[in-house]
């Protein structure tokens, strides 16, 4: 039985779990990208093919992927750490040149030879995107890469509330990985949450959190999710077969669905007013799920508060992240 949670029977809760984010600090490893884009405006056709001619306004770069994760974490006030790997190249050094104003713990980044840093161009002409490009690898990082990523997680675990792994399919997530960060999280009360990628479902067994977005759970669970007993069906099948306490699926315009470990589940209706794009939800979701569960929120507390910040960031173009301020806002407009 699914039942639904109304965000103003939360919004008082809420607003004073998030004065404790500041004293929360999140480990955030996976797939470091640089996001790029490339602003324009289309009045004709290319006489070459039959493609859109861009007249290009503006350019502009943000982080991408896990620093992208890092990056909503402290903007809400908590604290993180990033572990990911890098290429030595240009893009890399810009990488590490944003984030140092950002405040993150960065000595978890490990630069490897020869590999190019993820970037990923969007051509985005009257608030639509045209096409995307993406230069990048997506190998295995090396043996010893994650040999350096797990000593950095065994040195760091005992003042971390939660591990965030962003798997964006570059090669940094990697069953090996996964099978060290369950190990070293055993017998201690570090949850293990993970923004998963299709084809990569076999490494997340046994982890604490996982925030498929709705395509993601329909395509492990092999189930195409059309209404609430397909959702139902997938997400149980997801805990299930993955041994995994809590599964988030988004769903876009529709919210979010949480199971939990006890047999609950909850659906939480979308608060977004428009949705412009939805880059970087996923994001902001499981970045904003793991501050509430580390400063003491509990599984629908933190569902909430996270349905609320994802309904803020796809209402605008481009990766982005939350404000504390935004949030809440968010939640006084609710109390009114």
């Amino acid at each position: 039985m699914m039942q639904e949670i109304a965000v103003v029977d939360y919004a008082s809760e809420l607003s004073r779990y998030i004065d404790k984010f500041p004293g929360t600090r999140i480990l955030v490893i996976g797939d470091i990208i640089m996001d790029e884009y490339i602003w324009g405006d289309v009045s004709r056709i290319s006489p070459e093919a039959p493609v859109p001619v861009v007249d290009v306004r503006e350019e502009t770069k943000m982080l991408g992927g896990a620093a992208n994760v890092i990056n909503n974490i402290v903007s809400l006030g908590g604290k993180a750490i990033l572990c990911g790997v890098i290429g030595d190249d240009p893009t890399g050094s810009e990488i590490l040149d944003r984030l140092r104003p950002v405040g993150a713990i960065t000595d978890g980044i490990i630069v490897e030879a020869g590999r190019p840093t993820s970037i990923k161009t969007r051509i985005i002409a009257h608030n639509q995107q045209v096409v995307r490009f993406d230069r990048e690898s997506r190998q295995p990082i090396r043996d010893e890469s994650i040999e350096k990523l797990l000593r950095i997680v065994q040195e760091r675990r005992e003042e971390i509330g939660s591990i965030v792994v962003a798997d964006y399919g570059k090669g940094v997530i990697s069953a090996p990985l996964m099978k060290g960060l369950r190990n070293l999280l055993q017998d201690t009360e570090v949850s293990l949450a993970v923004d998963p990628k299709t084809g990569n479902f076999d490494c997340y067994h046994g982890v604490h959190v996982i925030t498929p977005n709705h395509h993601e759970a329909g395509a492990f669970s092999r189930i195409e999710i059309v209404d609430q007993e397909t959702l139902i069906r997938a997400g149980r099948q997801m805990q299930e077969e993955l041994a995994c306490g809590t599964v988030l699926v988004t769903q876009g315009k529709d919210g979010m669905t949480l199971f939990e470990k006890n047999g609950e589940i909850s659906h939480i209706p979308t608060v977004a007013k428009k949705v412009f794009d939805v880059t970087g939800a996923g994001d902001t979701v499981i970045s904003t799920f793991c501050l509430g569960l580390a400063s003491g929120m509990d599984m629908k507390s933190a569902a909430v508060i996270s349905n609320i910040a994802a309904g803020i960031v796809v209402g605008e173009v481009g990766t982005s992240s939350v404000k504390v301020e935004e949030l809440k806002k968010v939640l006084q407009d609710r109390l009114k």
